[in-house]
């Protein structure tokens, strides 16, 4: 049995909000039911399956969404030496194993602690539900993203790096030469996903934002989540952050759990109309988001990838970001275009690069997965039909463990979003484990706090924060898919 997850983003709670660990006590519970349902066989007997292999299938550190490359000078592109983005990256790593410390706790356990456990079998192939259960091996691999590239890195600075997060996830994948970023890179990892019939990969490679064509440097998305989010809140912060109330500054915070991250500044702009009473605050808000950009736009790095399939990068984001430059009507839909154009693709999905990899396209694989989007898919590639014999070809995105704020589709109400909190698990099975199914998914979202609640709560002068609280809802009885969504990081957890 082989389970899938990705972009579970752990940062170190200094730009935004980290996972809550009721995400991962409810992950450990699925993975005890998944691996329950996978010891019953084609033949209608319970055979207990003895190991389990779990991806981490990228972006399980958010390396990158740190106030620190601010507050040190360092950047992970740029001038910045080799050892200084390597101590950098030590303290912000370190930092995040201290902030997330009884996330990672229960993610070692699953390996140190064999927590997973399963009904032994009787004699007459049935499971025996009121014996001890018996453990189930369990092998954590790490495969890294966009927003941990640096774990890619070689060198013995690196090395240890590694090292404290193999020992804090108690993983398989070896700490002392780069984590893999193409399963290729891994013989036992690639081996693990030939024996379930399947292909992964983050996906980043993708997405021309947060691709430079070589994964041993930063990417356009990294400057964005540090020169422009992190840049702008900060300065937000010294320059009007004892004018702005706690609810416009929490709001605008949000900026990082925007997708696509383009949108930004039109969600920006819907925040200031609703909930900004001040139309020369708006426009020094707005000055100040322009101001970042600006600065974004004039790195070196972004001149040197002004060309991207033949389209200049550097307007297109200007375009995109800066309200100097904005459509009257429609800035959204040019955004979405624009990204859809820079990737050669007629939707923000994914599958069409499934379609060409080559392991769908020689059969090999019936399952493709990436992860990278935030966006949850399943979707059917091919049935082969040869000899009575059927190959039914599937891809998966695994979503994020992540908040994300998506556009609503009313036709000129492009600068409402809706925010939704959300947890997937892709399970894929081998032989005649799960009675011969060969995969099973689970999923499950979870609303947000609105803006209008977030007014209420601060109104009445409670004194816990919505950031920090989890809460249950008097007298609503959860419904199984709310009992499988999770609360990631600073809303509501049922």
């Amino acid at each position: 049995m082989l389970v899938v997850i990705s972009d579970l983003h752990l940062t170190d709670g200094s730009a935004t909000s980290t996972l809550h660990p009721g995400a991962m006590h409810l992950f450990i519970q699925q993975m005890r039911d998944l691996a329950e349902r996978a010891g019953w066989r084609l033949n209608g007997r319970y055979q207990p399956i003895d190991r389990l292999d779990l991806v981490l299938l990228g972006d399980t550190f958010d390396i990158i969404n740190s106030s620190r490359w601010l507050e040190t000078g360092c950047r992970p592109y740029g001038t910045s030496t080799t050892t200084e983005i390597s101590q950098v990256t030590a303290d912000i790593v370190d930092e995040i194993l201290r902030h997330n410390q009884p996330t990672l706790q229960l993610i070692r356990a699953l390996v140190s602690d064999e927590i997973i456990t399963v009904a032994p079998a009787s004699q007459q192939g049935q499971p025996m539900t009121m014996a001890d259960g018996i453990p189930v091996a369990v092998r954590t691999h790490y495969v890294f993203g966009n927003r941990d590239w640096m774990l890619r890195l070689k060198g013995s600075a690196f090395d240890l790096i590694r090292q404290r997060i193999s020992h804090h996830l108690g993983l398989a994948t070896p700490y002392n030469k780069p984590f893999p970023h193409d399963v290729s890179e891994s013989d036992e990892l690639l081996e693990v996903l030939r024996r379930h019939r399947s292909y992964a990969r983050h996906g980043d490679i993708f997405d021309p934002l947060s691709f430079c064509g070589d994964r041993d440097m930063a990417s356009i998305s990294d400057a964005i989540v540090i020169e422009l989010f992190g840049g702008f809140m900060r300065t937000l912060t010294e320059q009007m952050g004892d004018t702005l109330s706690t609810t416009v500054m929490q709001q605008l915070a949000e900026i990082q759990h925007i997708r696509p991250m383009v949108l930004a500044p039109v969600y920006i702009d819907g925040l200031l109309q609703r909930c900004c009473t001040s139309p020369a605050q708006r426009k020094q808000i707005q000055r100040t988001w322009d101001t970042c950009v600006e600065k974004l736009l004039a790195l070196p790095m972004m001149r040197e990838q002004e060309t991207i399939n033949s389209m200049k990068v550097v307007d297109g984001l200007d375009k995109c970001l800066s309200f100097r430059s904005r459509l009257t009507s429609g800035w959204a839909e040019q955004s979405r275009t624009w990204i859809q154009q820079l990737r050669g693709a007629i939707s923000s999905s994914f599958v069409q690069h499934a379609i060409a990899e080559q392991d769908f396209r020689n059969r090999r694989a019936r399952h493709i997965i990436y992860g990278h989007t935030h966006n949850v898919e399943q979707m059917p590639l091919d049935a082969s039909h040869a000899d009575g014999f059927v190959l039914n070809q599937m891809y998966f995105n695994t979503g994020t463990w992540r908040r994300t704020y998506q556009p609503t589709q009313i036709p000129g109400c492009e600068q409402e979003f809706i925010g939704t909190e959300s947890m997937s698990t892709v399970a894929l099975y081998q032989g005649d484990e799960r009675s011969g199914r060969s995969f099973e998914t689970i999923s499950g979202t979870l609303g947000v706090v609105s803006n209008s609640m977030t007014s209420s709560i601060e109104k009445s002068s409670l004194t816990e924060k919505v950031s920090t609280t989890p809460r249950r809802i008097p007298g609503e009885a959860p419904s199984t898919l709310l009992r499988t969504s999770i609360a990631t990081g600073d809303t509501l957890m049922y």
